[in-house]
């Protein structure tokens, strides 16, 4: 009896899980999706009401900057155990400068930063020097033993930014580089910092005070991260140089990459948005690249629908 009973109530969950994919909604996203000369995949989750909405989310791809939100997720934790603090003293030197994008290449060294001032610049204008210098004070294998005691399966920091590989890499680190994730991991990473959850998996403790501040610091971050042309180009109601934004998110890209994962506080509630674009043929790098205007058509999509 008790064995009839499982399998009735499995049957009902597995239903109740499949209703909450809007296939409605998933075919508009391919409909669209379709017109693009590169790879796509997409992961939503509306929070109050449960939908979600996929494409090939479960599919590895390169994360470009997207990454540096696995950063930020240890750095959260660190400083939650007592292992790091936000006023910790990092210095900048002339070795520990990289080209990409970001500021700190530019300036004069050495200098000293915190570690609050080097994670909202690497958030912020996804400065690689900063990235590197937050990847050398929390540990490149804590991060990794984070990603993996979050129980994501396909999500890897391979490395620091712009800079060779050190040590033995698993096979595919040439394929992704910097590092590899796929749509619905990264919207799982996104989804904690926008309900405050640094819990190990399965417990379900409310976040305390101290959890909050931490959070709110990181949104902050998010909130005010410089690149807008893709979630935000057609869902941003304001001046966020003069109001915080509603929407929360971390780009990344490559000539032939262009992500954007965040969270938009849309009117209904928290929406999570996850988009990696690869392989793409217009590597041209203008506010209306292919690839950043089909994601701001796809998560004003997301967004209209479920609201």
């Amino acid at each position: 009896m008790r064995a009839l009973t499982a399998i009735f109530a499995a049957i009902i969950f597995s239903h109740m899980l499949y209703a909450q994919e809007d296939t409605t909604l998933e075919a508009q996203l391919q409909a669209i999706a379709q017109t693009h000369h590169g790879h796509v995949t997409l992961f939503a989750h509306d929070l109050k009401s449960g939908k979600t909405a996929a494409m090939n989310a479960d599919t590895p791809a390169p994360t470009a900057s997207v990454i540096k939100l696995t950063v930020l997720f240890e750095a959260l934790k660190q400083i939650q155990e007592g292992k790091a603090h936000f006023d910790d003293r990092l210095t900048l030197t002339k070795e520990n400068q990289v080209e990409g994008s970001g500021v700190f290449m530019f300036f004069d060294t050495p200098q000293t930063f915190t570690l609050k001032d080097v994670l909202t610049m690497m958030v912020i204008v996804s400065d690689n020097t900063a990235t590197n210098l937050a990847i050398d004070h929390l540990g490149l294998k804590n991060i990794d033993d984070r990603i993996q005691w979050l129980g994501l399966k396909n999500t890897w920091l391979y490395k620091k930014v712009s800079l060779p590989p050190v040590g033995p890499m698993p096979a595919d680190q040439k394929q992704f580089g910097l590092g590899k994730t796929t749509a619905r991991e990264m919207a799982e990473v996104m989804e904690r910092f926008a309900t405050c959850n640094l819990n190990a998996p399965g417990n379900v403790a409310k976040p305390t005070a101290d959890d909050e501040k931490l959070c709110d610091a990181a949104m902050h971050m998010l909130k005010n991260q410089f690149y807008r042309n893709s979630i935000p180009r057609y869902l941003e109601t304001l001046d966020s140089t003069e109001g915080e934004s509603k929407i929360a998110n971390k780009t990344g890209a490559l000539d032939k990459v262009r992500n954007d994962v965040g969270v938009v506080f849309a009117k209904n509630g928290p929406v999570i948005i996850s988009m990696f674009t690869y392989e793409n043929e217009d590597e041209s790098w203008t506010p209306d690249n292919q690839a950043e205007v089909l994601m701001a058509k796809l998560a004003h999509t997301i967004v209209d629908r479920w609201e």
